[in-house]
This record gives structure tokens, C-alpha cells and sequence, in this order.
């Protein structure tokens, strides 16, 4: 691994997150042909490897905003000049190659055309979105689902998907919260880094291996207000230690491309910044793949104020060191021009080229421009029943109890009267969440069909809408209450439709519409015992009927399994584990939120006077449900916190382990958390970070003994100079099981000993 690579890294787990590298070098060979068809290519043919259209083949899903060639006669001449490098977001193996055919058969160079799309967590087997899969805190998880997405796009005739979302996102008024792993950059680095490796597994030239493109760099997920397509003003320091951290886990585990973001840094839209794509993305990371622009993000530097016209865009772009244009076909319309007037040096694009087409030798598509179009694989690979059964596990295990007074869960023996209400009761249109077009809606199992799988007796399940999801039914809630009222226990599933989340889905209120918290708050007056089963794609504040319900589960967009999913929780099958990825605000208003804020020199604390204090006048500066926060049906507690040693030597190591016991009456799984803060620095530091993780399962009455292992890197921050230091000094360290408990001791760090004479 490059050193700036490993420094990037420091303490996100670099030595595990970098094993089992899916690479190798190219053969004298392999490196000699690259530079004989760069050779032999006119400058038209290598912007047209630069060069990336929508799948006019097989088309699936609608370019949005419509741009580029739209149907197959004129794409088909393009490939035949050699005038496209890549197609994207289409699927089917006829269709892909047919393409591929035009590619290698009829034009000049025979260059294979690499076939990309969105495969963000799933093709037709739909897993939970990755914010609800992130909830799990388990990269082995997340590494199995990218496993099985890979299987099937690779069936289905792709190469590359554009995931996974690497962009730390601390602001829920964003939609695309709902795409990564949440708030935190080591949960986002070790999860980005499980997806990686599942995507591209261990060999890049197997069939089934597909490239992983992890976006959006850098700190999309910082853009102002939340707002989809903003700006983000970041300092130096957050940028490289909040924000490219889960980038450079993604390329140490493999990863060959990835995609600039659409937002501006401090004034400079990444698509041309040059200082970012080349400087620290290809120097400070040691990043040896190519870099896609996003969707038209080229020719949208014209809108930003940033290019003078569409030929400004394309030299910007393309010295910026964006090798490959999505979808606006600016690269083929002016590079050659560019290049003939000296604008654009052609040394700069045979860099570019040669970028591409090593990615396309490294995952053998020279040698087999076939590989992933296999009409026997498409039968077999892509919705199997082993799939299936994952996609259940892994929706399971992303549901949060984020509380519980003891109605859950039902005993699945006893009959019961339940009353399912609210607009996500029967709905299918809604189970699968954004980032999900290529799977059959009919083909997902709703929350009435596997409640009723699991029920002794099915007629026990009445179900009622109640409401719409943003409008009221005429006579909805009195059909509502009246239901609950003959019920013994009521199931409210309520929250976001999936067009709620997602690109261009930013929101100013992160609540349940109106019309649905009406329709709780009415079922709540009734007082039976109630559960809520949220559906999200991000954090939401909750109020009142929601709120208070006796049980409220965090049950995001499941995907396929999302009912049978829910069922194993709700009748006990499946213990819950899961832990929130993000933190639940009491208001909306106090996004940006995230557990690792500043204390600043006017910390609220507790039991204490909060007049003058660093809070809101009109709520707790604190979450609902922090970071980390995840019940359980079992009895989890955790004492005899012990340190190997409360002094931490400049190259040594301290060993912090805790005893975890199941004091309950269930067998249930429990993920430890361990959380440091370096109480005085050169610079401010939050409140608490997270830095290790530990899954356990214990049988009731069974207690284990969790290790974790500190060293100095763990304890490192960007300082002065954009530099990774380490301080001497106390740090705080905590042991628990969210961000806002745990066991507390503290060690302290000691400076290397002076050099011997």
C-alpha cells in the first residue's frame, strides 16, 4: 500500500481493510499493447474511450435529465467509430452483446466496451438500502450482499456498478443520506471497504467479479443545508479527516475507479478541480484507477459559473483529471479540437486513455471481451433462492428496536387480534427504496404477507390504510380507530415513500407527513399496545403518537424480503441487533446533527443550568437516539472494564476488554462499541469518536470477555500542516453499546523517547 495511502488511513483499521487486494500487475505484454493502441489511435478514438452513454441497447433506466444518443441506430454507428469507451444503466445479456459485438467485430481497434450501471444494493434480489444495511455494523454482512449483487449484474451482462457511496453524511435533510453508511468515517470506511471486496471479490477477471466505482469524491455528503447538488465549504482538516478516510480504504481494498462529485469545494466544482482529482486524489492517495465525472457534472460547469461555454467544460474537466465523461459527450465533441489548438495537451489525454485501458486489460476484457455476457449465467445467477434467503438475513439483521417496554415481541404461538395500520401495510410500490429499478416490484414481499406467513391463525390480521402517504382517505383514521379499538395490539407502518429518499430528494423537515402523524396520534388515543414500524431513508424526528408508541422499530427500505424480514422480528424469530448508523434528532431543526460534535467552551452538562450553554432554546442539544443505539429482546450488560496497561508508549499498544454477559432469557447478539476523545490537542476534538467494533452472540446466563487493541494510530488527527499527528497526553476511552454510554477509564499516550546519542 502506498504510504501517503496508509497515512490518509491512519487509524481506520488500514492493515484489515487492505487485505486480500484483488490486484495484480500487468504483464510486459499486456502493458505493451496498451501502448501500441495508443500508438495507433487518432485522438478521436481515444476521446471516444473517454467517453460514457447511456445503454441505448438495452435500455432500463430513463436518462435523467434526458441527454446523449437516444436510440440504438446512431449509438451503434458511434461504437462502430470508435466514439464510446463505456455504456451504462443497462441490463441484459442480448443486448450487451449485441454492443459488444459492433465494439470488437467492426470498429478499427476492436477495443471492448465496458458496461456499467447502478447496481446500488441489488439487481433483481433487492437487499436493504445500504443506510439500513449499515445499521447491522457488520462489514462480513455487507461484504456477502455486494457478493451476491456482483453475481447477479455480472449475469445479467455488466461490468462495473457505480457504488459503493463513500461519503460520510452528517446532514438528514439530504437524500441521499439513505445511499452510504451514515455519520460516522469508520463505520463508512470499513463498510465501503466490505463492499469493495464483495463487489470485486478476488480476482478481476472471473466472470462474476464486478468493478466497483465508490463515489461521490469528495464530501458530497458535507454539502450546505443538505441541499442535493449544493456547495460544500470545508476546511482542509475535515476533508481529509472526516471525508477522504472511507475513499482511501475503498482503493486499498481494490477499487480502480471512482466518480468526482457533483458538489463545489470551497469554490471549485470537483469536476475541475485539479488540486483534488490529481494532487490528492492521485498523489497524497496513491489512486491509480480512472475518474468518471457524474452524470453530465462536466457540462454542468458552465451552470456553476465555473466554464465559459460546453468547450471550456470539456479542457477543464479533462485537465482536471476527470478521464472519462458521463453522458454529456463533451470529450468526443471537443477533445480533438482541443488537442489540435494546443488547449489540451495530448500527453494529458494518452494518460487518460491509458488509465482506461489498463482497467479494461486488468479485468480481461481483452482477452475475453465475453466475460459477465453469458446466456446461461443470466439463467441461473440472478434471483436465487439462496439470494433470497440473504436478502431475508440481511433485512433482519438491519431493523433497530429503538424502544421497546415489553410488548415485543409477540409470541408467534398465541392468537391474537393485530390490527396493521397505515399506508405501508399491503403497499409493494414502497419495499424496495430508491436505487432500485432493475428489481420486479411484484416480486417483493410486503408487511401484511409476512406477518400473516408467521401468524397461527392469518384471519387475525385486519388491515387498514388509514391514510395515503402525503394525503388523508375519506373515512381513513375512523376506519383506523375503529380497527385498533377491536384489536389487541396494533402495528402502525408508517413513514417515507421511497421517493422520498434518494438523489434530488433533500427535505427541510425530516418527519412523518402530516397526514400520517395525524392518523398515529389518533390510533394512540385509543391506548392499546402499539408498535410503529418506521419506513426511511435517513434519520427522522419523531413526535408524539410515533414517538411514545410502547415499541418503535427502525425497519428503513428492507428490499425483497422486507415482510418476512419484519415478521422474524416482530414474533421473535430473529433477536434485534441492529444499531443506528445515524443519530435521531428531536427536531429538524437541529441538522446537521452527528454524535461527534464539538463540546465547545460552552458545553451543556448534566444536571447542570443551560442558560448560556451551547443548545437550542427550544430542545436538548442531544439526540432522541444517538449514534450506535440499538435495543435488544435479551438483557445486555457489560462490567469489568480492564486495561493491559494505563500507559500507551509511543509505538506500543494497550489492550481495553470489558465482560459482556446475556443476563436475559434469550439467545441475542450484542455489538460492543469502543469510543475515544483526546481531552486537550493542538486542536479541538469531539466529544467522542468511534474506533472499534465487536459483534458477539451469547446464549442466556453466558458472559465473554471483549479485547480491544489501541495504538497510537488510533489516536491520530489531521493537525496543523494538513498532517496526521498523534499528541502525547489523557485520552477518555468508553466501552458500550451506543455513543452515549458505556464503561469509562481513561490512558494516556507518552511521547517517543528522545533519539540515543
Amino acid at each position: 500500500m502506498n504510504p501517503d495511502r496508509r497515512t490518509v488511513l491512519s487509524g481506520i483499521l488500514a492493515s484489515a481493510i487492505a487485505s486480500g487486494l484483488p490486484l495484480r500487475a500487468l504483464a510486459a505484454d499486456e502493458v505493451a499493447r496498451v501502448d501500441d493502441l495508443i500508438k495507433r489511435m487518432t485522438v478521436e478514438e481515444k476521446a471516444g474511450q473517454m467517453t460514457c452513454l447511456a445503454d441505448a441497447f438495452r435500455p432500463f433506466n430513463p436518462p435523467n435529465p434526458a441527454a446523449g444518443i437516444q436510440d440504438v441506430k446512431r449509438l451503434s454507428e458511434e461504437i462502430r467509430k470508435g466514439r464510446v469507451g463505456c455504456l451504462f444503466n443497462g441490463i441484459g445479456v442480448a443486448g450487451g452483446r449485441k454492443a459488444q459485438e459492433i465494439a470488437v467485430n467492426e470498429s478499427r481497434l476492436g477495443i471492448p466496451l465496458l458496461l456499467a450501471g447502478d447496481v446500488i444494493h441489488g439487481l433483481k434480489t433487492i437487499f436493504p438500502v445500504p443506510l439500513g444495511e449499515a445499521a447491522a455494523f457488520d462489514p462480513g454482512l455487507s461484504q456477502r450482499t455486494a457478493r451476491a449483487m456482483a453475481i447477479e449484474a455480472t449475469a445479467a451482462g455488466l461490468h462495473l456498478t457505480f457504488a459503493p457511496m463513500a461519503d460520510v453524511a452528517r446532514d438528514q435533510r439530504w437524500g441521499r443520506v439513505v445511499e452510504g453508511a451514515g455519520e460516522d468515517v469508520t463505520l463508512t470506511a470499513l463498510l465501503t471497504a466490505a463492499r469493495v471486496r464483495g463487489f470485486q471479490g478476488r480476482d478481476l477477471r472471473r466472470d462474476d467479479s464486478l468493478l466497483a466505482c465508490p463515489k461521490h469524491f469528495a464530501a458530497y455528503g458535507a454539502v450546505a443545508g443538505g441541499l442535493e447538488y449544493g456547495s460544500v465549504d470545508i476546511s482542509d482538516e475535515t476533508l481529509r479527516e472526516t471525508h477522504l478516510p472511507p475513499f482511501a480504504s475503498a482503493f486499498a481494498a481494490g477499487a480502480l475507479t471512482t466518480m468526482a462529485a457533483f458538489s463545489e469545494i470551497n469554490g471549485v466544482p470537483a469536476t475541475a478541480d485539479r488540486s483534488l482529482l490529481t494532487d490528492t486524489l492521485r498523489g497524497e492517495m496513491g489512486f491509480r484507477g480512472f475518474v468518471f465525472s457524474d452524470y453530465t457534472a462536466d457540462e454542468e460547469l458552465v451552470a456553476h459559473g465555473y466554464a465559459e461555454d460546453d468547450r471550456d467544460a470539456a479542457r477543464l474537466a479533462v485537465l482536471a483529471g476527470v478521464d472519462m465523461s458521463m453522458q454529456s459527450g463533451l470529450y468526443i465533441r471537443y477533445l480533438p479540437e482541443l488537442v489540435k489548438s494546443g488547449a489540451v495537451p495530448m500527453g494529458t489525454i494518452d494518460v487518460a486513455v491509458r488509465r482506461i485501458l489498463y482497467v479494461k486489460m486488468a479485468m480481461g476484457l481483452f482477452e475475453n471481451p465475453w466475460r459477465s455476457l453469458d446466456p446461461a449465467a443470466e439463467r441461473s445467477r440472478i434471483a436465487t433462492p439462496g439470494h433470497r434467503e440473504l436478502a431475508r438475513e440481511a433485512g433482519a439483521r438491519s431493523v433497530v428496536l429503538l424502544q421497546n417496554d415489553g410488548v415485543l415481541p409477540l409470541d408467534p404461538a398465541r392468537k391474537r387480534r393485530i390490527a396493521l395500520i397505515g399506508p405501508f401495510a399491503e403497499d409493494k410500490a414502497n419495499l424496495y427504496g430508491p436505487w432500485a429499478f432493475y428489481g420486479d416490484p411484484d416480486k417483493g414481499i410486503d408487511i401484511a404477507t409476512g406477518l400473516r406467513a408467521a401468524m397461527p391463525d392469518p384471519e387475525g390480521l385486519e388491515v387498514v390504510a388509514g391514510s395515503g402517504i402525503r394525503a388523508p382517505i375519506d373515512g381513513g383514521i375512523e376506519a383506523a380507530v375503529k380497527a385498533a379499538r377491536a384489536a389487541d395490539v396494533v402495528v402502525l407502518a408508517l413513514g417515507e415513500s421511497q421517493d422520498m429518499s434518494g438523489e434530488a430528494q433533500s427535505r427541510t423537515t425530516i418527519e412523518i407527513p402530516p397526514v400520517q402523524q395525524a392518523l398515529a396520534d389518533a390510533v394512540a388515543a385509543v391506548k392499546k399496545p402499539t408498535v410503529v414500524l418506521l419506513r426511511h431513508g435517513r434519520a427522522l424526528a419523531l413526535h408524539d403518537g410515533v414517538a411514545n408508541a410502547n415499541a418503535v422499530l427502525a425497519t428503513w427500505f428492507l428490499g425483497s424480503e422486507t415482510g418476512n424480514a419484519i415478521a422474524d422480528i416482530v414474533f421473535g424469530k430473529v433477536d434485534p441487533s441492529g444499531k443506528l448508523p445515524v443519530s435521531f434528532p428531536w427536531e429538524s431543526g437541529q441538522e446537521p446533527f452527528f454524535y461527534d460534535r464539538k463540546s465547545t467552551g460552552r458545553p451543556t452538562v448534566p444536571n447542570g443550568s443551560t442558560e448560556y450553554k451551547a443548545r437550542y432554546a427550544t430542545t436538548d442539544n442531544s439526540a432522541r437516539y444517538p449514534f450506535g443505539h440499538g435495543l435488544s429482546y435479551t438483557d445486555f450488560v457489560l462490567d469489568r472494564l480492564a486495561l493491559s496497561d494505563p500507559a500507551l508508549r509511543w509505538d506500543g499498544s494497550v489492550t481495553v476488554s470489558a465482560r459482556l454477559t446475556n443476563k436475559g432469557r434469550r439467545r441475542g447478539s450484542e455489538t460492543v462499541q469502543l469510543y475515544t476523545r483526546d481531552r486537550v490537542a493542538s486542536r479541538t476534538r469531539p466529544i467522542r469518536e468511534f474506533k472499534k467494533m465487536e459483534r458477539v452472540t451469547l446464549e442466556p446466563g453466558e458472559s465473554r470477555t471483549v479485547r480491544f487493541t489501541l495504538v497510537r494510530a488510533d489516536l491520530q488527527f489531521v493537525g496543523d500542516g494538513n498532517r496526521w499527528l498523534a499528541e502525547p497526553g489523557v485520552f477518555d476511552v468508553w466501552v458500550g453499546q451506543s455513543s452515549e454510554d458505556g464503561l469509562h477509564t481513561q490512558i494516556t499516550l507518552y511521547a517517543a523517547p528522545p533519539p540515543g546519542p
